[in-house]
């Protein structure tokens, strides 16, 4: 790959995982409920989750579900029902001081967050758009995963950080139950797309 082309996809990378969505909405919602440290399994489970499903689709599994129109319609589905579980779970969340650590405050694991990235509408766009326009056979697909866990990391952490500056704003229990439903329904809202689809 060329060092325009390489810099072209770093770009590419930058901007559709630096914009809102359903990963960076959850980041910014667990820094604001667990603090940075306790969301790095779910940072971590993002990144290098969604950079080995881009390589995982370039084994020719986006082929096999553009293929199949049953296949790809009970991903959306699988896909909103997931979210709407999250959300549910995100607006439900009890403040920090009323939680408590074994049922109510658990943030997402590392696996759950990299399981996450294939019911993920925007995660398999990012993919897709990313593999056709960049990448050129399995190597193309790798050089690709790998760029996009590398400029992701950076990207979903400054998401984690604003939520947990918020913290401080976030101090009555009116105030934070408030947060977490606007994140509930920004993730919600981040769906429209595809059910428009």
């Amino acid at each position: 790959m060329s060092l325009d082309l390489l810099l072209a996809l770093a770009g590419f990378a930058f901007v559709t995982s630096a914009t809102p969505g359903p990963n960076n909405m959850m980041l910014m919602a667990s820094g604001a409920n667990f603090g940075i440290r306790r969301t790095v399994p779910h940072m971590l489970g993002v990144s290098l989750g969604f950079g080995l499903m881009v390589v995982v689709l370039g084994f020719g599994v986006d082929r096999l579900i553009a293929q199949s129109t049953m296949l790809a319609t009970m991903l959306k589905w699988v896909s909103m029902a997931y979210m709407l579980w999250l959300a549910w779970k995100i607006a439900t969340a009890l403040p920090p001081e009323m939680g408590t650590p074994d049922t109510n405050r658990v943030p997402l694991t590392f696996l759950q967050a990299a399981a996450f990235q294939w019911v993920n509408p925007k995660a398999w766009a990012m993919a897709l758009g990313a593999l056709s326009a960049f990448a050129a056979g399995l190597g193309g697909a790798l050089i690709v995963g790998l760029v996009f866990a590398a400029v992701n990391l950076p990207t979903v952490s400054a998401w984690v950080a604003l939520g947990q500056g918020m913290r401080s704003v976030l101090s009555t229990p009116a105030r934070f139950k408030s947060f977490n439903l606007v994140m509930a329904a920004l993730l919600i809202v981040s769906m429209m797309p595809v059910l428009l689809d």
